[in-house]
């Protein structure tokens, strides 16, 4: 795939640092309260007696973000003029995060009630899909061709260091103090935000907007390779990474560790790796190209989910379960930043919400159900075998992915 017009106006270039200090406040807050969704959050109630399949239901909540592509094109239409098109949709939603995580305050003990926890829970990730496609939108728009490997390490950083709070320090705090002042830390730190968006000006968009409809949303799949990257290869990368990354705290807990020493270990140390990994590999996209990098991230998550097979076995040393978490999850933020340099590459920029939320949807959706399923069949053939299919498939996804990138790669 060769570059198309440029997708960054000479506004957004001159806004300079003041772009990625947006991006890496976006992408942080809005991870906060996924982390501890998908994170500290299992681990609480399989400390509270909530089942594996029980689990693995609640996890099919995050298929509402492959399902923000249904209204992504609404995002993309409507939109202040005044205010700035993208900005009027995130201060409301960054709002709506903080409002849905204070009123999770009552539930002190959440494995007893899951209905009214759960409900709020997928509320929560409405708002946040939502936030996601307006930041991916307004990312697009602020990074050119040369800028989005860095942009994209950023922004994955961003995520893993929202990772290490929200999924570390959180439980850290709920094991300690209760719930309540684990979600006031979160509810605090995601308004946080809110200061950076409101005082961020927001370029005129320079392009008009294709209608919303289903036909234009799926035009972006007439892209040369978009649809086997967006179809085949990312799905195998990311399902062999969602799999192993969902037995990851079920694993520890049934291990007999602590929800104090997991938020320690899995939340917050070996999150923190992943934040340096993923900056590392938005700079060595700009300097080895995408091609390198993706086979590069496939490799090290092959061989650092290999490295989790001792836990999965029930060998919980803490020393050699922390390094190989810090691998695992330092493997998947190079793999993340290469997945989403390349789906940039193929978002139009008079689409670009809704291009970049479609492209990532389907990937999305399948790694939830297949984390969903990983967590259930962990029931019938142990952690072990749900690691080895995890590797499988994701040198499956790299060769795939080499292939892919060696047609229709960015040449210039």
């Amino acid at each position: 795939m060769t570059t198309t017009a440029p997708t960054v106006t000479r506004r957004a270039e001159s806004l300079g640092a003041e772009r990625f200090r947006l991006i890496t406040a976006l992408y942080f807050t809005q991870y906060l309260g996924v982390g501890f969704l998908t994170i500290g959050l299992v681990a609480i109630l399989r400390d509270g007696g909530t089942s594996l399949a029980t689990l693995g239901l609640i996890q099919t909540i995050g298929l509402i973000w492959p399902l923000k592509f249904l209204w992504a094109p609404l995002v993309d239409r409507f939109g202040s003029r005044r205010f700035g098109h993208y900005r009027s949709w995130l201060v409301p939603l960054q709002l709506g995060l903080v409002i849905t995580l204070l009123a999770l305050t009552p539930f002190v003990t959440p494995a007893d009630h899951l209905g009214p926890v759960i409900a709020i829970c997928s509320l929560f990730v409405v708002f946040s899909a939502t936030q996601d496609i307006a930041a991916d939108a307004l990312t697009v728009r602020l990074l050119g061709d040369g800028d989005r490997g860095l942009g994209n390490g950023i922004q994955v950083g961003g995520n893993y260091l929202g990772s290490v709070v929200g999924g570390g320090l959180a439980v850290v705090v709920y094991d300690q103090w209760g719930w309540v002042p684990a979600i006031l830390l979160l509810a605090l730190l995601t308004a946080t935000a809110l200061g950076v968006v409101i005082a961020f000006r927001e370029p005129e968009r320079e392009v008009l907007v294709r209608r919303a409809g289903l036909r234009e949303l799926l035009t972006v799949f007439g892209q040369p390779g978009c649809r086997s990257w967006v179809l085949v290869v990312v799905p195998l990368y990311y399902i062999g990474a969602a799999v192993g990354y969902a037995i990851v705290s079920p694993a520890l807990v049934d291990a007999g560790w602590s929800l104090t020493k997991i938020g320690i270990v899995s939340g917050a140390i070996a999150s923190a790796p992943a934040v340096l990994a993923a900056l590392g590999a938005g700079a060595l996209i700009t300097r080895w190209g995408r091609r390198r990098v993706l086979v590069l991230g496939g490799a090290l998550l092959a061989v650092a989910t290999l490295g989790l097979l001792p836990l999965a076995l029930g060998e919980t040393s803490t020393l050699w379960t922390t390094v190989a978490l810090c691998a695992f999850m330092a493997a998947y933020a190079v793999a993340n930043v290469v997945v989403y340099t390349i789906n940039m590459d193929f978002a139009r920029p008079d689409s670009a919400g809704t291009d970049f939320t479609t492209l990532t949807s389907f990937a999305l959706a399948i790694s939830f159900v297949a984390a969903a399923i990983a967590l259930t069949a962990a029931a019938w053939i142990g952690y072990e075998g749900v690691l080895v299919a995890s590797i499988v498939l994701i040198l499956l996804g790299t060769a795939l992915g080499l292939r892919h990138q060696r047609r229709h790669g960015v040449t210039a």
